[in-house]
């Protein structure tokens, strides 16, 4: 990690509303790379730009108080959750407007489609890594880091400060944590 990232996450922690800006701006281009690679799996369905998601993202965070990122992998985990519930709320919103929740008058030529392919499949995937989060935060900044943002387990690991194969036992649990939740329904 640069120095001048390091310095400006010790900024941010300290309240310098400023740094918090800069530091948004020195990650851009990496931000705007992982919005792009998520945005590419949900399917051409979802109109939603990359740069708009992650503006989005930037005012979500911007708004809350008291954000403090002790490590750049933690702050990229933030910014992936918060990316990844902007696609949900959207991929919610359109689901309810192709359902009615904006009345139009269309022909019977159009095509009435039910819900973009994978829009169900993300909500779940999102309750699911939730679920997570109450039960192992640790475990859900990794599939966050490595769903979402594309980082190998290796990157992760030296993220974190761990060896590489204490990250992959936390990627083998969290991946078993969801399958669970998806497939059989909630986890006890």
């Amino acid at each position: 990690m640069s120095a001048r990232i390091s310095a400006l996450m010790e900024s941010t922690a300290s309240g310098d509303r400023s740094a918090a800006d800069a530091l948004f701006s020195a990650l851009y281009a990496e931000l705007h790379r992982f919005a792009e690679r998520e945005l590419a799996k949900r399917g051409r369905d979802l109109t939603l730009g990359a740069t708009t998601l992650l503006h989005e993202a930037y005012l979500d965070m911007a708004q809350r108080e008291g954000l403090a990122f002790p490590d750049r992998g933690r702050f990229m985990a933030y910014a992936a959750k918060v990316m990844r519930s902007l696609i949900v709320d959207y991929a919610r919103d359109r689901r309810a407007r192709k359902r009615g929740g904006e009345f139009e008058i269309i022909t019977f030529t159009e095509e009435c489609a039910g819900p973009a392919p994978g829009t169900e499949d993300l909500e779940e995937i999102h309750v699911a890594i939730e679920r997570l989060t109450a039960v192992d935060p640790s475990l859900a900044e990794v599939v966050d880091l490595k769903f979402f943002c594309g980082f190998s387990l290796g990157e992760i690991a030296a993220m974190r400060g761990a060896s590489e194969r204490t990250v992959q036992r936390a990627w083998e649990k969290a991946r078993l944590f969801l399958y669970r939740s998806i497939g059989h329904g909630t986890v006890d």
